[in-house]
């Protein structure tokens, strides 16, 4: 009989997905340890989730795969679940707060901006949404977590390279229109790609979210990448997020994909806090005349359907991508009109969602 190797039990477990993520428990770094003797195969596993049908799912998945293989007798696979940190408690009327260690210094509120596919205009929501809450006087950061398609440097019309403190050794965000922001761009060469695998991505992403010298913050605003990968899994690790506004446009193929970060979130009990209907309609200018390109009513439906509220419906607007391709969100380039005041009602929307959330707590 052949001798079982290692590299054969981590090949079939690579066929073992995390829940609600396109990635494999091998490639997450899930595996701990395997241990062959003849025909016995014990597998150690580590989760951090606090929903307890995730390492029940995994553990089954694996025994069900490795059993299937040739020369092995007897499975065994032991999962070691560890619960997340909870986000920090917001102080109430006695004073008290908790404090949680996966906070990041100084920030009061992480919001992640996610959306389950590109071009939905996730990172314009993003962008306009940490200038709104700027603009409402709270003080606001945006870290651009999408390693490998950076555009917020473009947004706000910056290349500037942030540097380290002599002294800390923390990293400088840039600042751009009263914003503090980090993003993979302000790194590379214009043009350049970011070609990393799956252990660089996880150092960058810690980096940017604890390495970073953020300061004092009202809101931390993270710009997720699209889908549901590494990098998303690393930040729900990593921070305890306060919530998730997920981002889609009216028409189904959009909503599909809107489930599965949806999904996604509520696998690592991280609450989505509200839909975002970008390109909600089209406003001719010349006659008023509304034209809805991608239907009408998907938001609203989804948002009814997850018991979640839907935050705002944002138009197509030619003035939001000229002022996004300007290095300004049209939020900021015009703050009067009807798109600025549409993101400054998702701000209000997002303010008021947190306090509930406060109060429930």
């Amino acid at each position: 009989m052949a001798t079982i190797q290692e590299s054969q039990i981590l090949e079939k477990l690579a066929g073992v997905r995390y829940p609600g993520f396109s990635r494999d428990i091998v490639s997450f770094g899930l595996v701990k340890k395997v241990e062959i003797t003849g025909g016995a195969v014990s597998v150690q596993l580590a989760v951090t989730t606090a929903d307890l049908k995730v390492p029940q799912q995994i553990k089954e998945e694996s025994e069900g795969l490795l059993r299937s293989l040739s020369g092995v007798d007897s499975v065994v696979v032991k999962v070691d679940v560890q619960a997340p940190a909870q986000p920090a408690a917001v102080t109430g009327a006695t004073g008290a707060a908790a404090s949680a260690a996966s906070r990041v210094e100084g920030v009061k509120h992480i919001i992640a901006v996610a959306s389950g596919k590109g071009g939905v205009g996730k990172s314009t929501v993003a962008a306009n949404l940490a200038v709104a809450l700027d603009r409402s006087g709270a003080s606001v950061g945006l870290c651009d977590c999408d390693l490998y398609g950076p555009s917020i440097g473009l947004m706000f019309g910056t290349q500037q390279r942030p540097f380290a403190d002599a002294e800390t050794g923390k990293i400088q965000p840039v600042e751009r229109y009263g914003l503090r922001l980090m993003s993979m761009g302000f790194l590379l060469d214009d043009g350049a790609p970011a070609v990393l695998r799956g252990p660089m991505v996880t150092k960058y992403t810690q980096q940017f979210l604890r390495q970073v010298d953020w300061g004092d913050l009202d809101y931390l605003v993270l710009d997720l990448p699209p889908g549901t990968g590494d990098i998303q899994l690393t930040i729900v690790q990593t921070v305890a997020l306060d919530g998730a506004l997920i981002v889609t446009t009216p028409q189904e193929v959009a909503l599909i994909d809107a489930r599965k970060a949806v999904s996604m979130f509520n696998k690592v009990n991280v609450p989505v806090l509200g839909i975002v209907e970008n390109m909600s309609y089209f406003l001719c200018p010349s006659d008023s005349v509304r034209y809805d390109i991608f239907g009408t009513g998907g938001g609203q439906r989804e948002a009814e359907r997850l018991g979640v509220p839907l935050l705002a419906q944002i138009p197509i607007d030619i003035a939001t991508r000229e002022a996004g391709d300007r290095g300004l969100p049209v939020t900021g380039a015009v703050p009067e009109g009807e798109i600025a005041a549409s993101f400054m009602g998702l701000a209000n929307s997002l303010r008021s969602v947190l306090e509930k959330s406060a109060i429930a707590t």
